[in-house]
């Protein structure tokens, strides 16, 4: 069957929800998804192309070699390429495609594993640099979709942890309540809400939190490391990997390299033993995740994220259009393997979905798999002399994955991390220990910035959109701010120099008007007319 006849078909076989809300799974009959069961193509890879890069066909020699072309093997062939690092990068397929290619593409900083376990778990500064460690991710997405001028639909939007529709458990709601007071308590920006939009359960708002069409933004990356002088070889698949020298073998091709990145979903085990890679896999739990996607009228679903407290949880996002918006939900996770009727899986996600937007035209369906671990955070760091891996990202990958890239980079290039022992492979459990976080890793170029993406002034910050300007309040200050449609923010004194009104901001002119007496500044404060005569004063 075409995908086009199989759209249709799926069109017609769902049911509308008679009482306009959520529909639970006792009430319904089963919608059947056959006529698109041979179609599971994610959305990422039938709506953007990935450049072609050639097979290896030839020995070579390399600083570095990669082997994985997903999210952390990419972000960390293009860190050590900038960082003047000879890079080859091999994949056996096509580079996005699998798992990164098959993500639902959240960017959030909050974790599967609630932030009040992970104090409990590990105490409070380290919980703290958990939910930072994410937050520097989706900092470093956003300096290179900005550097690069990459078109991928990057934007800041708000996410919601909320109940689900059907909970009936007061305890939850104060659960909640507990957790956003504790998030504000670390510094992050979240608020309690008594009904969050679209679903209208309790839940908690994080606001900074972002979306993105991970293929496009993956492709724009991988032209930015071979412009930096990066190879990328795919459909070359690494078998065989040797010491002295160390070398990964390809396509019947030997690389020999410095160092080794094991960028793969499931780690391979490299020049680690196979009995420590066995024991190692153990400590692995591989998941089942599914998704389905279709289009709605625009503004039909705000442009946020929402998961809920169900196990297992829901997830649901939005992927803007010029004519229409992709909603995509997904969840009906299940240990690999251990589900006998998968299409029951889809079936019901179906059947959420209309609920929340009746009328949608389902388009996409997909799965894909995730990695959880014992204590909920990944595996980051060294599993042999030069070799570095990273697994178990849970419901994180982009984030996770992003900050792997990172952190394998700092550990190549003997630069200190913050997250080095947090999240190393082989970490015996922390547990509470005295850590005085901010101060000891001050220095780290994310610290230099936390408050842009977390507290109250990363909060106001963020609140100004590309090409927007808007008055806020800083160590209370009014203050004008722009945002120009590179991300750069120009910030002057929102007082107008002529009788120290408030001035306004013109989305139309985009400039800045006084209300009292008419005068107009430009948006980095200058002068337009008066009866003013100096420009706004910047604030620093």
């Amino acid at each position: 069957m075409s995908r086009r006849r199989a759209r249709a078909a799926i069109g017609k076989l769902l049911v509308e929800n008679e009482a306009g809300g959520p529909l639970s799974d006792g009430n319904q009959k089963r919608v059947s998804m056959t006529p698109i069961s041979l179609d599971t193509s994610p959305y990422w890879s039938t709506s953007a192309t990935f450049p072609p890069f050639a097979k290896l066909n030839s020995d070579a020699r390399a600083d570095v070699v990669v082997v994985g072309g997903g999210v952390t093997g990419l972000t960390a062939a293009y860190l050590l390429a900038e960082a003047g690092r000879s890079v080859l990068l091999v994949e056996r397929g096509r580079c996005a495609a699998t798992d990164t290619g098959h993500t639902s593409a959240h960017l959030t900083m909050v974790t599967d594993t609630r932030l009040g376990e992970l104090v409990k778990r590990f105490g409070r500064p380290h919980a703290q640099a958990v939910w930072d460690a994410g937050l520097s991710a989706m900092a470093q997405i956003d300096g290179i979709v900005r550097r690069h001028q990459i078109d991928c639909g990057f934007d800041w939007v708000e996410g919601y942890l909320h109940a689900p529709p059907d909970a009936k458990d007061a305890g939850a709601v104060e659960s909640l309540k507990l957790e956003a007071d504790l998030a504000g308590e670390l510094g992050f920006d979240a608020a309690f809400q008594d009904a969050v939009p679209l679903v209208g359960t309790a839940g908690i708002r994080f606001e900074g939190q972002a979306r993105i069409h991970p293929r496009k933004y993956l492709a724009g990356m991988a032209k930015a490391l071979a412009a930096a002088g990066g190879r990328i070889h795919e459909n070359t698949e690494a078998t065989e990997f040797s010491t002295d020298p160390l070398s990964v073998t390809a396509n019947g091709h030997r690389v020999t390299c410095n160092d080794v990145v094991i960028a793969t979903h499931n780690p391979l085990v490299g020049v680690g033993g196979v009995t420590g890679a066995t024991l190692f896999q153990t400590k692995l739990a591989l998941y089942t995740s599914y998704v389905v996607a279709g289009r709605v009228p625009k503004s039909t679903v705000p442009d946020s994220l929402w998961w809920d407290t169900a196990s297992p949880y829901r997830y649901l996002r939005v992927e803007p259009h010029r004519a229409y918006d992709l909603v995509i939900l997904g969840g009906e996770d299940h240990k690999t393997g251990q589900a006998s009727d998968t299409e029951a899986c889809y079936d019901r996600l179906a059947r959420a979905i209309v609920a929340l937007a009746p009328g949608i035209e389902i388009t996409h369906r997909w799965s894909g798999q995730v990695i959880e671990t014992p204590d909920g955070l990944p595996y980051i760091g060294s599993t042999a002399d030069h070799q570095y891996s990273a697994t178990g990202y849970a419901g994180n990958g982009l984030t996770f994955g992003t900050l792997a890239g990172t952190m394998v980079t700092d550990r190549i290039l003997g630069r200190p991390n913050p997250w080095t022992e947090l999240f190393d492979p082989a970490r015996k459990a922390i547990r509470h220990g005295v850590w005085d976080y901010l101060k000891e890793n001050a220095d780290y170029p994310y610290y230099l910035i936390r408050d842009r993406f977390a507290g109250a002034a990363g909060r106001s910050l963020r609140s100004v959109k590309r090409g927007q300007g808007k008055i806020i309040e800083r160590d209370g200050t009014k203050v004008a701010a722009y945002r120009d449609e590179a991300g750069a923010v120009t910030m002057r004194s929102a007082t107008c120099t002529h009788m120290a009104c408030l001035v306004a901001w013109n989305s139309a002119e985009k400039t800045w008007d006084c209300p009292c007496h008419g005068s107009r500044f430009t948006p980095a404060g200058e002068v337009i007319s008066g009866p003013a005569e100096s420009p706004l004063p910047a604030i620093d």
